[in-house]
């Protein structure tokens, strides 16, 4: 069975590597190892050594402290008093709304956001 840190690294990981838009190809061509093994890293069923977090946080532009956020709590409060699961931005769709968010030139974009908070006041 994986352990939980193992399978938060690996979340973490993969989220970073979805927002930097590579596959597990290319970032296993770039820190010198096979696509398979990037694969078990991100589900967590292999341990990623102290060595490759270092040349993967190197690859994807993150400290090594990124792939440790959050692990202390499993929910966190919103703004607005309701709960945000911790692992949101693992989820491949909230990752591609951000992506595509700022995508949009800026004041669209600020009107987009305007609009989302009056929805979700409404809720």
């Amino acid at each position: 069975m994986a352990h939980l840190v193992d399978v938060h690294v690996g979340k973490r990981i993969r989220h970073r590597r979805w927002l930097v838009g590579i596959t597990q190809q290319q970032l296993a061509e770039k820190v010198g190892i096979k696509f398979q093994q990037i694969q078990k890293y991100e589900t967590g069923a292999n341990r990623v050594s102290a060595s490759r977090l270092w040349d993967i946080s190197e690859t994807l532009d993150v400290s090594i402290s990124f792939f440790f956020k959050g692990i202390e709590k499993s929910k966190e409060p919103s703004e607005t008093g309701g709960v945000v699961p911790a692992d949101m931005m693992g989820d491949k769709e909230a990752l591609d709304l951000v992506r595509s968010y700022y995508s949009i030139p800026e004041n669209q974009r600020r009107r987009l956001f305007d609009l989302a908070r009056v929805l979700s006041d409404g809720a």
